[in-house]
Formats: C-alpha cells, structure tokens, sequence
C-alpha cells in the first residue's frame, strides 16, 4: 500500500455505487496516489484537474471489502459501509483516509477518535445512525387501498438500514416506504 502517496491532480468520477466507491480505493492504492477529489457521474463538476472514470468492478470491489474486514477490523468495514449512506460532503475522500491510516495501523484506529481522518467517519456514521433511530420511531403509515405507505425525505440514505426493522414489524403487511 502506498505510505508516500500524495495528492495528485486528478479527480475520479465513478458510478456512485458502494462497489464503484470500493473501486475508488483500489485505484488509489495501486496507482499511489490520493486524488484531488472523487465525484459521482450525476454529481461531476468540471476541474482543471484531469477526470479519470473509474469502472466498477465486482472483484476488485470483493479484494478492497475482504482486506478491510481482514486487515483492519469487521467494525472498520461497517463504519465504511454506514458512512457511504451519509450525504456528507467528500464521503469518498473521508472514506479514503480512513482507509489508509487503518491500513496503516489495523484495529486501533476504531478508537483514534482524535484523529481528524476517523472523526469524518464517525461523524457520518453517527448522522446516518441518528437519522435511521429517528424514523424507526417516528415513521407512520397510511393505508392505501389494504397496503400501507409512507413518504419520507431523509438527508441520508438510511433505507438499507430502517427497511429490516419495518420487515420485522410488519412482515404480514404489505407496505412501500
């Protein structure tokens, strides 16, 4: 992995998946280098540094998965997992030198909370954690018809993480969030 890589003046633009973003990582450790910024499609803008698409590959999404799970913590991979349904702002650089320095020092850095690198992170994660703890109290249902509805507007992504509780809850209703 690379201990010197520096910022280089580029920017990666991928497909805003969580695969695409483990791909990110990939790059940037087999190319050395810590981009400039990394940028969905959708959300792109123009720089005057070079744009570089990054594809996302399943494999090499599974090796960057599997190596932070085994080379840094399981915890670790769930904090990137969480942090990735953040809408922060730079999540992907946030995620990026999280990784490096858990790389760098393995297990320890889940109580680095001093560390500006792993503050980002935690603070996403703990966003992400609030907002889901929020609806999974406060959300409410209409009946349409003999299915249930509701309409939310989260500032994260946080239905990967409230749907399982509603599934539990209302596993002999049927119902659309």
């Amino acid at each position: 992995m690379a201990d010197n890589a520096g910022i280089n003046p580029v920017t990666y633009v991928y497909d805003g998946s969580f695969d695409g973003l483990l791909c990110c990582v990939y790059e940037a450790f087999y190319a050395r280098e810590t981009p400039f910024a990394i940028q969905t499609y959708d959300a792109a803008q123009d720089t005057l540094f070079a744009m570089r698409d990054i594809f996302t590959d399943e494999d090499k999404a599974q090796r960057v998965q599997d190596s932070i799970a085994a080379k840094i913590s399981p915890e670790a991979l769930e904090l990137v997992q969480i942090c990735y349904l953040s809408s922060m702002g730079d999540k992907e650089l946030a995620v990026l030198g999280f990784l490096r320095l858990g790389y760098k020092i393995g297990a320890r850095i889940i109580d680095m909370l001093a560390n500006d690198a792993v503050s980002k992170v935690i603070k996403a994660v703990q966003n992400v954690r609030g907002e889901a703890h929020h609806f999974k109290g406060f959300l409410r249902f209409a009946d349409y018809d003999g299915y249930l509805a509701a309409i939310i507007e989260p500032k994260n992504f946080i239905l990967p993480i409230i749907a399982p509780h509603f599934v539990d809850r209302l596993n002999a209703e049927n119902f659309l969030i």
